[in-house]
C-alpha cells in the first residue's frame, strides 16, 4: 500500500521531470525560431509552468483524499453493520465510530474486540487499500495528462512568465486568506462561547468582580451551587507576574544587546550571543522546576531572615524566573535591530564630536526604537501567555494582592485548570475559560495597537 509520503515524493520526482522536459522544449523551439531572444520568457519559466501544472491538479486530488477519506470510509464501513447498530442514538453512534477507528489503528486489546465491529474494521482497511491504489493511479494520470497538455502548448510567444507569476500570486493570496480566515474563526469561536457565558453571568460581574471561585455544584441542592467569576484577581496576578518578568528582561536584554552590538569584540560576540539564545530553548518545565526548587525557597528563606511573611509559592519567584526566560526575546531581536542601523548615522554623529555613549543614546536607540518596541512586545506576549512556571512557582490561588511575596495566579493557568479532564461546555465553570481567553485577546490586541502607534510616531520622525 502506497503511503502518503511516498506519493508526495513520487509526485515531486514527476514535477522535476516535467520541469526539465518543458525547459528542453523551450530551448528546442528557440533554436528553430532564431535564438532565445524569440522566446517571450526565459526557458526556465516554461519548465516551471509545466511542473506547476503537473503538481497542482494531483495535489488537489490528494488534498481531497486527506480531508474526506476517513469520513467516507467510516460511512461505508458503518453500512456493513447490522441495522440495529446503525440506528443507535447519536451519542452511542459516536462511541461506536470511535471504537471502529481504534480497531482500524490497532489501539484495542484483543479481548475487547466485537466480531461484528472487527468485520467492519477489516472492511474499512480493505477499502482504504483500494482507495490508496486508486488515489495513486488518479494522481499519476492527472499529473501526466496536465503536464503533457502544457508541454504541447509551449510556443515561443507563450507568456510563461506571466502564467507562473499569476499562479504564484494566487498561491500567496490563498495562504494569506487561510491565515486571515483561521484568525477570524478562532475569534468567532471564542466570542460565541463567551456570549454563552455572559448569558448566564453578567458581564459586569465578570469584569469588575473581586472574587474568583468558579467552582459549580453538580446538583442544585449542593452547597456552593453558584460560583464567583470576578476576573480582577486573575488579571491582577497576570499583570503582576508579567510586570516583574519585564522589569527583569527588558533592562538586562536591552543592555546586553547594546553591549554586544556596540562594545563587544567579534570574538566575544561570537560566543556570548549563542549562549544567551540558549535560554530561549530551555523547556518551560525546567524553568518551573528551577523556580519551585531553587528560587522560591531562596526568596522564602531570605524573607524570613528579614522578618517578612513570604509564601512558599510567590509571584516574585515566578516573575524572576520568567524574566530570565524571556531575556533572549529582548536581547536577540534588539541586537539585530541595532546592527541594522546604518553605519552612516554613527559616522555622522562621531563627526559632530559625539562620544560613543552619546551616539548610542541620541542616535542609535531612537533609530532602532520601532524594533526594540517590537521585541519588548514579543517578550510581554510571551510572559502573559506563560503557564508552566506560574503553576509550579506561583500557585493556583486567585488572591487579590499587590504583595509580590504572596501566591497569585494568571489567566492562562486558570484556563488550563478549568478545561482539564472531560468537560462539557454547558456550565459557567467551563464557559468562563472562553471569556478569559477573549479578555486576554483584547488585552494583547490593545498592546499591539499601542506599540504600533509608538512605532509609527518615531518612524515618521526618523524617516
Amino acid at each position: 500500500m502506497m503511503s502518503s509520503p511516498f506519493l508526495l515524493i513520487f509526485l515531486s520526482a514527476l514535477a522535476c521531470l516535467a520541469y526539465m522536459q518543458g525547459k528542453r522544449r523551450a530551448f528546442s523551439l528557440s533554436g528553430t525560431a532564431g535564438g532565445t531572444g524569440e522566446l517571450h520568457s526565459r526557458p526556465g519559466y516554461y519548465g516551471m509552468l509545466t511542473a506547476v501544472w503537473c503538481v497542482l491538479p494531483a495535489l488537489l486530488i490528494f488534498g481531497f483524499w486527506v480531508a474526506f477519506s476517513d469520513t467516507i470510509l467510516t460511512g461505508l464501513a458503518l453500512k456493513t453493520l447490522p441495522a440495529s447498530m446503525q440506528d443507535l442514538p447519536a451519542a452511542q453512534l459516536n462511541l461506536l465510530v470511535n471504537d471502529l477507528r481504534n480497531l482500524v489503528s490497532g489501539h484495542v486489546a484483543a479481548r475487547d474486540i466485537d466480531p461484528v465491529l472487527q468485520l467492519a474494521a477489516d472492511q474499512y482497511k480493505g477499502m482504504e487499500r483500494i482507495g490508496r491504489i486508486a488515489l495513486a493511479l488518479a494522481m499519476l494520470s492527472i499529473a501526466l495528462f496536465s503536464a503533457s497538455l502544457v508541454y504541447k502548448r509551449i510556443r515561443p510567444e507563450m507568456r510563461a512568465r506571466n502564467h507562473v507569476e499569476r499562479i504564484a500570486q494566487s498561491a500567496l493570496i490563498l495562504c494569506s486568506t487561510i491565515a486571515i480566515l483561521t484568525t477570524i474563526g478562532i475569534v468567532l469561536s471564542v466570542l460565541y462561547e463567551s456570549i454563552r457565558f455572559f448569558q448566564q453571568v453578567p458581564i459586569t460581574d465578570f469584569l469588575f468582580g473581586m472574587k474568583w471561585s468558579p467552582q459549580m455544584a453538580m446538583r442544585a441542592d449542593q452547597v456552593g451551587s453558584t460560583g464567583s467569576f470576578g476576573a480582577i484577581p486573575v488579571l491582577a496576578g497576570t499583570f503582576m507576574i508579567s510586570g516583574i518578568a519585564l522589569s527583569v528582561a527588558v533592562p538586562i536584554g536591552l543592555m546586553s544587546a547594546i553591549y554586544l552590538s556596540e562594545y563587544a569584540s567579534s570574538r566575544v560576540r561570537a560566543w556570548a550571543k549563542p549562549i544567551m539564545e540558549i535560554l530561549a530553548g530551555v523547556p518551560t518545565v525546567v524553568y518551573g522546576f528551577f523556580a519551585a526548587l531553587v528560587v522560591a525557597p531562596f526568596i522564602r528563606n531570605s524573607g524570613e531572615m528579614l522578618g517578612l511573611s513570604v509564601s512558599s509559592e510567590s509571584a516574585l519567584a515566578a516573575g524572576l524566573v520568567m524574566g530570565v526566560m524571556i531575556i533572549p526575546f529582548v536581547s536577540s531581536l534588539s541586537d539585530d535591530v541595532i546592527n541594522a542601523v546604518p553605519q552612516a548615522m554613527r559616522d555622522g554623529s562621531y563627526g559632530l564630536g559625539a562620544t560613543k555613549s552619546e551616539t548610542i543614546v541620541n542616535v542609535i536607540l531612537p533609530a532602532a526604537l520601532p524594533g526594540i518596541v517590537g521585541s519588548v512586545l514579543l517578550a510581554a506576549s510571551r510572559a502573559i501567555g506563560e503557564t508552566m512556571i506560574v503553576v509550579m512557582a506561583a500557585g493556583l490561588s486567585a488572591n487579590l494582592t499587590a504583595n509580590p511575596l504572596q501566591a497569585v495566579t494568571t489567566v492562562t493557568v486558570q484556563i488550563v485548570t478549568l478545561l482539564v479532564g472531560d468537560q462539557e461546555f454547558d456550565s459557567p465553570k467551563t464557559l468562563v475559560a472562553f471569556a478569559l481567553g477573549l479578555l486576554l485577546f483584547i488585552i494583547t490586541l490593545s498592546l499591539n495597537v499601542v506599540a504600533l502607534y509608538i512605532v509609527r510616531k518615531y518612524r515618521e520622525e526618523y524617516d
